[in-house]
């Protein structure tokens, strides 16, 4: 069941992990199976509406570029981050490096910063997993390690990460025992190979 909340003005639908709501299939995928035209009618359009969350972004460097799906946000789920700077990245030494934007996340959002697969496969490029909160308004930087044996150069306009947001809940902690379970108190290789 979705549910609504209202953040600055804004209206975010938050679902429970994993749950699939109905109607959130492409109508334009059952249309074209029907041998209907692909052109969006206007429910698709209302429909794209509802599912849109709606964050406010700064340009803190004239050359900065704001997130973007590659290939749309029905295919990805991550948002390409961009340098706005040349950077060095020695072997074994973290370096921050600037995105040149600042965002402003609804309450009860938060924002991942994760690596790009391709870097890290084809040059051992990867990013520090960080959380943006709701509550924070500087700059991202993404932290990138090499872990490779030769400097690589990130030039100005490289896409060096990937950023999605996402809804999360509040927790309240219940001090009590706690149930059992098959796996127990087994930590580290407990499921074996």
């Amino acid at each position: 069941m979705r549910k609504r909340a209202e953040a600055n003005g804004a209206q975010i639908l938050l679902f429970p992990t994993g749950e699939i709501q109905p109607g959130m299939e492409s109508r334009r995928s059952k249309a074209s199976v029907r041998g209907r035209s692909d052109r969006p009618g206007k429910e698709d359009l209302v429909a794209e509406r509802e599912l849109e969350l709606r964050v406010r972004v700064k340009k803190l460097h004239p050359e900065a570029v704001l997130p973007h799906y590659a290939h749309g946000p029905q295919e990805d789920a991550g948002m390409d981050l961009r340098s706005v700077e040349r950077v060095v990245l020695t072997p074994g030494v973290a370096q921050g490096v600037a995105t040149g934007i600042a965002i402003e996340l609804p309450e009860y959002c938060e924002a991942q910063v994760r690596p790009r697969s391709g870097l890290g496969l084809k040059h051992s490029i990867t990013v520090n997993f960080g959380t943006i909160d709701p509550g924070y308004r500087g700059e991202i930087r993404v932290i990138m390690f090499n872990l490779g044996l030769a400097d690589y150069v990130v030039e100005k306009g490289d896409r060096i990460a990937q950023l999605v947001i996402a809804g999360y809940k509040p927790v309240r902690w219940i001090e009590d025992e706690l149930s059992k379970s098959r796996r127990g108190a087994g930590g580290f290789g407990s499921s074996g190979r």
